[in-house]
């Protein structure tokens, strides 16, 4: 008799447990959904008022991990690098992906520009890439304005007037992204440590006549200023809807594809700039590349 009690009681217990997982889980569906909604960037964007999915869905963690400090004195060697990255490739498509609740509904691009607008991160002119000069917020307004157009408009008696207008941001004409980086090697870990000092949007410009002219920087972002933004929306995963990284951990774990377009010179030059047709160039990005994968290896082996 002792032991059908004891069972009756471990059964209530096990069943008043249940029901606190089951509440916290509800509980988190509904936070989860208020931090998305507030991390949404577009206002016609709207969240789904009940789990979409047949599990509950956590909160991702949304801070970085703090970069481990390095002492000049245990720098061996170092080397500045320049990088472009193309939205276009395959593997950068996280790029163009126009975004969920999860990603913050909009592109990477659009995540960058309400990060700018909401005061969250700060940019600096594409004058130079060494962080000289903040922008304004009137002139971030001014570089996210669409292209000016003429448009007629007829009124009920046939007259024609002309309207001076301008069209809205298109996510789509950013197509690449430039990072400058540093390549060091810490004697007191050990081995090569690559940080990204700085992210560079590319926007595409073309005649009037819609030919491509070139891609034009917009702004540069200090990057270890940007990670907590970067840190609270998801990458779009083709392969595993479960696995969703951050941003952070997108440009961290290095899940880009890019080429070297300039190490560090005295000229302060890119390949193309120093005289290299486009396939010299690609060539010598590889080159670069092969060098600094070796650079580890050849210090450490005898």
């Amino acid at each position: 008799m002792k032991v059908l009690q004891l069972y009756k009681i471990a059964a209530s217990v096990a069943l008043v447990f249940a029901g606190s997982i089951a509440f916290a889980q509800g509980g988190n569906v509904d936070q989860v959904q208020t931090q998305s909604s507030n991390n949404l960037m577009k206002p016609d964007w709207k969240p789904s008022l009940k789990p979409d999915g047949v599990y509950d869905r956590v909160e991702h963690v949304s801070a970085p991990l703090d970069w481990q400090y390095i002492r000049e004195a245990d720098v061996l060697w170092k080397k500045r690098v320049w990088r472009e990255i193309d939205s276009r490739e395959k593997q950068n498509m996280a790029f163009r992906f126009p975004g969920d609740e999860n990603s913050g509904g909009g592109y990477f691009i659009e995540i960058l520009l309400d990060g700018l607008k909401k005061g969250k991160i700060q940019a600096f002119s594409n004058f130079d890439d060494r962080f000289t000069s903040v922008l304004n917020q009137e002139q971030i307004t001014e570089l996210t304005l669409g292209k000016v157009d003429t448009v007629a408009i007829e009124d009920e008696e046939g007259n024609i007037t002309y309207k001076i207008v301008r069209n809205e941001f298109n996510p789509e004409t950013v197509t690449k992204f430039r990072i400058k980086e540093d390549w060091i090697i810490d004697r007191n870990v050990g081995q090569m440590v690559v940080h990204i000092v700085g992210l560079d949007p590319m926007v595409d410009k073309y005649s009037e006549d819609g030919s491509f002219r070139a891609s034009q920087p917009m702004f540069w972002l200090y990057y270890p200023d940007a990670r907590p933004l970067l840190a609270k929306y998801e990458v779009f995963n083709p392969e595993n809807d479960v696995y969703r990284m951050t941003w952070d951990e997108f440009f961290e774990g290095r899940f880009f594809s890019s080429k070297i377009i300039k190490v560090s010179n005295p000229f302060d030059l890119t390949f193309e700039n120093l005289g290299a047709s486009r396939m010299e160039a690609l060539y010598e990005s590889q080159r670069n590349m092969d060098q600094l994968f070796n650079k580890e290896h050849d210090l450490w082996v005898y």
